[in-house]
């Protein structure tokens, strides 16, 4: 176990002041038909109650279901688009979706530009070699269909084609003062969030290192989630972006900045990655599980963009921006460990979600369910194919000071429910190899 101190303090990140609440202990869950619980429990970090606050829940419209692409470019049109630019990349091209949705747009009279040279973890160049396209075909309303990286890439646009400059300038909070164009996403994998959040991750090619943007005004307009796209994914991606959905919805359920509003949305998430993801990657082309996943990742999605994350998200930010790997991958790996570290101060929360995934006796110590939770991470991942430690992914013990040192500056450690000093820091990363 790592050892340290344990303090509550205020959520930053644009999410206002992290206001405690009443515990609620809670033995069972209320199922409803589809073995998901109704109702949620308020729970707090070790706080005595207080005033309640004002809530703001940021969300995007959502169309969801199957066959519901075309409804992608009735969005497009609705906001005025006459040269839309379709941001995808070369997987989605050959797997045919890139020509479904150009075809969709076509058929409403318009001219579409296409951008593909998105790569996994975009670049800071590639997003401006994105933004010279757009401006130079005088575009107007952005269409992304992709996963994170084609979503985030077509934030990065967004935020270039109205604000202007570099897009590490805008790393921070509400760094984008102009509203952005248009923008209506497609997501083809169940998990990276990025179609109803308001973040843009960006990789620094020169520090190796992501960079978070984090706005209201990166809430893309309208999200279509046709879960007929799924069914492309390779398996190691359908498991890499599976468990980022399933780290957003621990990370958000025990965030600083949670709240009522996220609480349901983020425990549903949890419960249905770790019921489906394994089911999809047996039986991929089987839509009941596809759905259920691709509702677990707008969930997921939903809770962490209003709650914001924590330590697992600091940290793997680091890894993926240092070796260029899949962010959910990391994610794997790391958040077990980041559950035993966060639950030696505060247990509570885990326990509230090993008691609704049924991997603990809800008469058990807080303590020993959230260790059952952080083994049952770990086997899941096992299940699909994740290493289970960071040496596996190429990480080296001579990169850890780096990695604590900046995991530190990045803006999800704000809501992580237990403050960590770099020696914790570090430890947690050497735990983790």
């Amino acid at each position: 176990m790592l050892s340290g101190s344990h303090s509550v303090r205020p959520a930053r990140g644009g999410q206002g002041e992290a206001v405690a609440r009443a515990v609620r202990n809670t033995s069972t869950r209320t199922p409803t038909r589809a073995g998901y619980p109704t109702s949620i429990p308020e729970h707090d970090h070790g706080c005595a109650a207080a005033a309640p606050r004002l809530l703001k829940f940021h969300a995007p419209e959502i169309v969801f279901g199957v066959d519901s692409l075309v409804e992608a470019a009735h969005a497009a049109m609705r906001h005025g688009a006459l040269r839309p630019m379709l941001v995808t990349d070369p997987g989605l091209i050959e797997a045919g979706w890139s020509d479904e949705m150009t075809g969709h747009l076509e058929e409403q009279g318009v001219d579409v530009v296409v951008w593909s040279s998105v790569t996994p973890n975009p670049k800071d160049h590639e997003i401006a070699d994105g933004f010279q396209t757009y401006a130079e075909h005088g575009c107007d309303v952005l269409v992304a269909v992709g996963g994170g990286s084609v979503i985030d890439a077509a934030k990065g646009v967004a935020i270039l084609a109205a604000n202007g400059g570099d897009i590490l300038d805008y790393e921070g909070v509400d760094k984008a003062q102009v509203p952005i164009p248009p923008l209506v996403v497609v997501p083809s994998t169940s998990g990276t969030g990025a179609d109803v959040s308001q973040f843009c991750i960006v990789t620094d090619t020169t520090r190796n290192t992501k960079i978070t943007i984090l706005g209201r005004a990166l809430v893309p307009d309208i999200t279509v989630i046709d879960p007929r796209l799924l069914t492309t994914m390779p398996d190691w991606l359908n498991a890499a972006t599976g468990l980022d959905a399933l780290t957003h919805g621990v990370e958000a359920f025990v965030s600083l900045g949670h709240n009522q509003l996220t609480d349901h949305h983020a425990l549903r998430a949890v419960q249905m990655v770790t019921d489906n993801l394994v089911h999809t990657m047996e039986r991929p082309a089987e839509m009941t599980a596809r759905a259920l996943m691709a509702q677990a990742a707008l969930e997921a999605g939903l809770a962490f963009t209003n709650a914001i994350l924590g330590a697992a998200h600091a940290m793997s930010h680091q890894v993926g921006g240092l070796l260029d790997l899949p962010h959910g991958v990391i994610n794997g790996v790391l958040l077990p460990h980041v559950v035993r570290f966060n639950a030696e101060a505060d247990p509570g929360p885990y326990a509230t979600i090993a008691t609704c995934l049924g991997v603990s006796d809800p008469r058990a110590p807080a303590t020993e369910a959230a260790l059952a939770l952080a083994d049952r991470i770990e086997r899941l991942a096992g299940e699909v194919g994740v290493p289970r430690g960071l040496a596996a992914l190429g990480v080296r013990h001579e990169d850890l000071p780096r990695l604590a040192k900046t995991a530190l500056q990045d803006a999800c450690m704000s809501t992580n429910p237990r403050t960590a000093d770099e020696a914790q820091m570090l430890a947690l990363f050497r735990a983790a190899m």
